[in-house]
């Protein structure tokens, strides 16, 4: 599979194979159920183009109905995760454009968050130096975050005259952090380090630059092993509800519940556990 364009559509119960796969913009390879997306343009700091925004936004989307990734990891080639925006790439050329075509890409970005949140494969972010911009609103996005001393997040658009509320950074960032610490950030756009954003709960963790990468697909490869259907029944009781009163998300959780239980995973979990053995499991 070259390009996600022009794939025929999948049937009920029979995802596409993400295996073949050939990005343009990023790398992207498959290893035991861990899809890693490598961002790729290490003499930038590895910004994002035009063209990058769209192949991320259209391959998250096609991995909401594959079949052969089970967790996903997010990584930046050399020594940084992503700068953001391509200043020459992107910045120049929006100072061009009219209103609607403003409004075209800011949708457009903002797809790439929603696509991201929608996958049901959970996501481990593994951030290395530079974090900022569009490339702190894909940590964000990421369900799990692992990080370096030397890590630098920032959501730096005030510091090029824009708000702080791009691309879903004012409802996510305070979910995370808590609202101050939020305000604080996107209100100067400074950097948040390593060790304080493993403080403030944005980083689930800290290692050396050099392992920060095994570490991140070590641990999706764990949840790759996992019970996968109900992994993404969890990432989207997670995000659903943030907008639910307690009493409606526990009836969206025993719905939820439910369901996980006429799957055949759980069903495998039951007998592994009476013949006192670990399960595997199949993700049905």
């Amino acid at each position: 599979m070259k390009y996600l364009q022009g794939q025929p559509h999948a049937l009920p119960g029979h995802g596409q194979r993400l295996a073949g796969y050939e990005a343009r913009h990023f790398l992207f390879a498959i290893e035991a159920g861990v899809a890693t997306l490598t961002l790729n343009r290490p003499e930038r700091k590895n910004p994002l183009t035009f063209d990058s925004y769209a192949e991320l936004r259209d391959l998250f989307r096609a991995l909401a109905t594959t079949d052969d990734v089970k967790a996903i990891v997010i990584a930046g080639a050399g020594e940084n995760f992503c700068s953001g925006g391509d200043v020459h790439e992107i910045i120049g050329p929006l100072t061009q454009l009219d209103m609607p075509g403003l409004l075209t890409f800011t949708r457009m970005t903002g797809d790439v968050v929603k696509a991201i949140r929608a996958c049901p494969q959970p996501i481990v972010a593994a951030i290395d130096g530079i974090c900022a911009g569009a490339g702190a609103m894909l940590a964000l996005a990421s369900d799990i975050r692992f990080g370096t001393e030397r890590s630098k997040t920032a959501f730096l658009f005030t510091r090029v005259g824009l708000a702080g509320c791009d691309m879903g950074a004012c409802a996510l960032l305070p979910r995370v952090i808590g609202q101050g610490r939020a305000a604080e950030l996107l209100y100067t756009g400074r950097s948040m380090s390593g060790a304080e954003g493993e403080r403030w709960g944005f980083l689930n963790s800290l290692h050396a630059p050099e392992a920060v990468l095994a570490a991140a697909q070590a641990f999706a490869a764990d949840l790759a092993r996992g019970p996968t259907f109900a992994h993404g029944m969890t990432k989207k009781m997670l995000q659903q509800e943030w907008n639910m009163g307690v009493d409606e998300a526990i009836e969206a959780e025993a719905q939820a519940q439910a369901i996980c239980m006429a799957t055949n995973d759980f069903h495998r979990a039951y007998h592994a556990f009476v013949a006192k053995q670990k399960p595997a499991f199949e993700g049905d």
